[in-house]
């Protein structure tokens, strides 16, 4: 079997699973939409562009921790709910884990199209412009929560999820930055391993 139509076949048995009894199902349609839009615009590119199959790995993760997030709310994970008791943290950080990836996952997109396809010439300007893009992306995200917040009342704060915390949206947009520049650090060296393996594909198809 094709490796790309088993991470199809995983991301619709998470998709599904999440769906099943979620703690709303309002939550969860504001949670797994990204993950659907990106589906669907992979699959509308898919011949077009492929990416290395390292980038679709990643970004099957990054919709599992939001089909999670979308099933129990990121502020009722219960795994996360257990840390928060054993450690005696004030809050279930599971969301941070979220923005962690929200960072990583889009870093490794932006900085496989930068590479691929020549947007950046000068290499030295890569990692900081995919950084850059992270950012960009981790503050319209910020802005999308505080928009469904106002607007649908109290049935967006389980979106929203700062737990009372009042520098929650500074953090987010903190994690998201730190996961970014992880990415750039520790994997960029795999990355272009990978990116050459998948450009001489290309060239032999």
């Amino acid at each position: 079997m094709n490796k790309h139509v088993v991470l199809i076949i995983l991301f619709f048995a998470g998709l599904i699973l999440s769906a099943i009894n979620p703690h709303d199902y309002f939550t969860w349609i504001l949670e797994v939409f990204p993950a659907i839009i990106g589906f669907i615009v992979l699959m509308l590119t898919y011949k077009r562009f492929q990416f290395t199959f390292l980038t679709y790995v990643m970004i099957l993760l990054h919709c599992y921790i939001l089909f999670i997030g979308g099933h129990y709310t990121y502020a009722e994970v219960p795994a996360f709910n257990w840390i928060r008791d054993t450690f005696h943290q004030a809050r279930n950080n599971y969301d941070k884990v979220g923005h962690f990836t929200q960072g990583f996952v889009p870093a490794i997109i932006a900085r496989e199209l930068f590479i691929r396809c020549g947007v950046i010439l000068k290499k030295g300007w890569v990692a900081f412009l995919t950084v850059c893009v992270c950012m960009s992306i981790s503050v319209t995200y910020e802005f999308i929560e505080w928009f469904v917040s106002v607007t649908s009342g109290s049935s967006g704060d389980s979106f929203l999820g700062t737990q009372g915390d009042i520098w929650d949206t500074q953090s987010d947009m903190l994690f998201a930055t730190i996961g970014a520049i992880c990415m750039v650090v520790f994997f960029s060296r795999w990355q272009d391993k990978m990116i050459d393996v998948q450009m001489r594909k290309n060239v032999q198809i």
